[in-house]
C-alpha cells in the first residue's frame, strides 16, 4: 500500500473489510500516533460495532501478538482489587466509578486500588475505601511507548491475592495487554457488549454477570465551599479540543443569558485555559461566576447545584452520578449508537425549554 494513503482512506479500507499491511500500520502508529489514534483507532472504538472492534484488534497485532487466554476466575481470597482508569474523566465517572462501587460491595475487606492519574483520582478523594496508585498513561506517544507503559504497570501491581478489573482501558490498549496473570484479569468489553443500549447499564450488567453485584455511578471529590445564592446552575462549554461538539458562540451566549434569568447563580467552568477559557469568558461575561480550578472542584460545584447543562463532556456524567437534573447538548456525535452509549440512561428527548438544537436528556 502506498505510504501516501491518508488516515481517512485507511479507515475507509478497514471498514470495508480490508487488511492493511502491518508495516504500514506500524509506521503510522510509531511516527504519526496523533493521527493514528484520532483518525483510525478512535473512530473504530467509537462505533461500538463488533466487526470494527475486531478490526481494531487486528490492527494492533502489528505490536501485540494474539495469545489465547484462559477464562478469569475469582480466587477464594482477594486481598487487593486493582481497578484501572479509563484515562478520561467522563468515562471514569460513567463507567469506572460503577466498577469501584461494585468492588467495594463484592469485596468488603479488600483494598480497592484505583490505578489512575491525579485528575481522575481527585474525583474520589474523600472515599476512604479507595486507594490511589498514580499511573500516568502517555496519551501522546507512539504505540510502542504506550505498550511499554502496560508492561511497566504490570511490575507495579502486587500479584499475590489480587485481581485486576479493566473497564476497557486505554492503559491495556482496550484489554489486549493483561497487566497481571490472565486468570486474575477481568476485562469489560464495552465496545462489543450488547445487553443494553447505554454504557451505564452495560457496565452494571457485566458486573452482575461476572461478580454478582451491580454498582452505581458516583463521585466523592473534596468539597468546595460555596457562599452564593440558590437556586444554582452549573455549566461547562468544554469540548476537549473537539470543535464538532460545539453549536455556536451565539448559542453559548444565549444559553448563559437564559440561565441567569432562571437561576440566582450560574457557575461556568473555564476549563483548562486557552481558547476554551476565552470562549467561556465571552459567553458568561457579566452574568456568570467562573470556576478556575481542577475538574474535581467543579464536580463538587455540580454536586451542590440544582441544574447542570453543557456539551457532551465529563460534566454531564458528574451531574448524572449526583442525581442533578441536566440537559446535555449532544452536537457532533459520530453516530446514533455512540449517542445512545454515552448519553445518560433512560429515554432521550428534547426538554421543554429554549436551549437550542441537538439536545439529549
Amino acid at each position: 500500500m502506498s505510504a501516501s494513503i491518508s488516515c481517512n482512506e485507511a479507515l475507509a479500507a478497514i471498514r470495508e473489510g480490508g487488511d492493511l499491511p502491518p508495516g504500514f500500520i506500524f509506521d503510522l502508529g510509531e511516527n504519526k500516533p496523533a493521527d493514528f489514534f484520532r483518525l483510525i483507532i478512535e473512530p473504530l472504538a467509537d462505533s461500538f460495532e463488533p466487526e470494527q472492534a475486531a478490526a481494531y484488534n487486528r490492527l494492533m497485532t502489528a505490536w501485540i501478538p494474539v495469545v489465547e487466554r484462559p477464562q478469569p476466575e475469582i480466587p477464594a481470597y482477594v486481598e487487593t482489587v486493582y481497578v484501572l482508569s479509563r484515562v478520561t474523566l467522563g468515562a471514569d465517572i460513567k463507567i469506572t466509578s460503577i466498577v469501584l462501587d461494585a468492588m467495594k460491595l463484592r469485596f468488603p475487606s479488600a483494598r480497592i486500588v484505583f490505578v489512575a492519574n491525579r485528575k481522575s483520582a481527585e474525583l474520589f478523594a474523600v472515599d476512604t475505601r479507595i486507594v490511589h496508585l498514580e499511573a500516568n498513561y502517555p496519551r501522546s506517544g507512539p504505540v510502542s511507548e504506550r505498550i511499554a507503559f502496560a508492561s511497566e504497570l504490570r511490575g507495579r501491581l502486587d500479584a499475590v491475592n489480587s485481581i485486576v478489573i479493566d473497564p476497557d482501558s486505554r492503559m491495556t490498549q482496550l484489554g489486549l495487554i493483561p497487566v497481571c496473570e490472565p486468570r486474575s484479569f477481568f476485562h469489560f468489553p464495552s465496545r462489543t457488549a450488547d445487553s443494553a443500549p447505554n454504557l451505564t447499564d452495560l457496565t452494571r450488567n457485566w458486573l452482575s454477570a461476572t461478580f454478582g453485584v451491580a454498582g452505581r455511578a458516583y463521585i466523592a471529590p473534596a468539597r468546595v465551599e460555596l457562599d452564593d445564592a440558590r437556586p444554582r446552575a452549573a455549566v461547562s462549554l468544554g469540548v476537549g479540543g473537539n470543535d464538532s461538539k460545539r453549536i455556536s458562540a451565539a448559542f453559548e451566549t444565549e444559553l448563559i443569558r437564559d440561565l441567569t434569568a432562571r437561576f440566582a447563580t450560574v457557575w461556568l467552568d473555564r476549563g483548562a485555559g486557552g481558547e476554551e477559557a476565552a470562549r467561556a469568558t465571552a459567553a458568561g461575561a457579566g452574568r456568570a461566576r467562573f470556576w478556575e480550578g481542577s475538574f474535581a472542584g467543579f464536580a463538587s460545584i455540580i454536586q451542590q447545584s440544582d441544574f447542570y447543562t453543557g456539551y457532551d463532556s465529563a460534566g454531564q456524567h458528574a451531574a448524572a452520578a449526583c442525581g442533578v437534573p441536566l440537559v446535555s447538548h449532544f452536537a457532533g456525535a459520530p453516530s446514533k449508537r455512540f449517542e445512545e452509549r454515552w448519553a445518560q440512561p433512560g429515554s432521550m428527548q428534547k426538554p421543554d425549554c429554549n436551549f437550542g438544537p441537538a439536545i439529549a436528556l
